[in-house]
């Protein structure tokens, strides 16, 4: 009986070591699987910092007109986190972009770009509540923020004044805010967002409202069961952003050929330590529905680095 109970204590305590990794990454500063597309409510450690550093590039295509256009947009996406509480996080996200419209007619092909430093996002993320047992969190955290006009919004060319969608700023002060909810495992974490952005004028041009729903599902691949001194973890990614965008508006008066709604589909890889994770991923519109002749998404990939101190 006691060599039974002795070898029953033994296998307890290393069940205990082989899932302790895991455990860390749940626990305050630590760093965990979380959603490419959007942010999680799982929290910044009190007096530690995230970093992230994300490159998208975003390919949009001819517009059902028929039209020659392709607009091309890429980005350096910085974003620095710190944990001022237990509960409240506060985030900056300061972008570097560089985007080309090109379009082809009968009066030849011009090309019209523009690169700098975007507008910078200001928000502050709050948990209003948490359910902890061994191996499981589940939090829900609003969030509110603005977006302010640092990105030059006046750029020309030969042509004249660049169009709003290629200029690096908005020029605006945007308001918006939302809801995340985390529910997270030692196998697999959930994550789901539902927010909006309220795009002010700017130039005596408006871009329209921005509402989402954005859904994500991160699962351990690698290792399959947990054993003591995994450096890192492997998880895949499918996440869905359903973006609905209203028209803009110039001088007053909406662009028929702008705005709608569309539905991605992301596909990714996330390799996650005990302080920073690699990920990647492309989206792909699976539906869209557009206004009048605006232009088709063709994909969006990210891919990039986050680590915490």
């Amino acid at each position: 009986m006691v060599s039974k109970n002795r070898g029953l204590g033994q296998s307890i305590i290393w069940k205990l070591v082989a899932v302790a990794p895991v455990f860390l990454l749940i626990g305050a500063g630590a760093a965990w699987s979380a959603p490419i597309t959007f942010n999680t409510a799982l929290p910044v450690a009190e007096d530690e910092f995230i970093f992230r550093e994300q490159f998208v590039v975003d390919q949009s295509g001819d517009d059902p007109s028929g039209a020659d256009r392709d607009r091309k947009a890429f980005a350096a996406v910085s974003v620095l986190g710190y944990g001022v509480t237990n509960n409240l996080a506060v985030f900056g996200v300061l972008p570097y972009v560089d985007k080309k419209l090109e379009v082809n007619s009968m009066a030849g092909r011009s090309v019209r770009d523009a690169s700098g430093l975007g507008d910078l996002t200001l928000f502050g993320r709050y948990t209003i509540f948490q359910d902890d047992v061994p191996g499981r969190t589940f939090r829900i955290a609003p969030f509110a923020g603005v977006e302010l006009p640092t990105g030059d919004d006046d750029e020309t060319d030969g042509l004249g004044r660049l169009p709003a969608s290629v200029q690096a700023g908005s020029g605006s002060v945007d308001p918006f805010g939302g809801l995340v909810a985390t529910y997270q495992t030692l196998d697999f974490e959930m994550d789901a967002q539902l927010s909006y952005k309220a795009n002010t004028e700017a130039n005596h041009f408006e871009f329209g409202d921005v509402a989402r729903l954005d859904a994500s599902l991160q699962y351990r691949l690698w290792p399959r069961s947990l054993e003591s001194g995994v450096p890192g973890f492997l998880y895949g990614v499918v996440e869905g952003n359903l973006i609905h965008q209203d028209k803009n508006r110039s001088n007053g008066v909406s662009d028929p050929d702008s705005g709608g709604t569309t539905l991605f589909l992301m596909p990714g890889l996330q390799y996650v330590t005990r302080r920073w994770i690699l990920e990647g991923g492309v989206q792909i519109p699976v539906a869209q529905d557009l206004n009048g002749t605006a232009l088709e998404k063709e994909y969006i990939a990210r891919f990039g680095f986050r680590f915490n101190f």
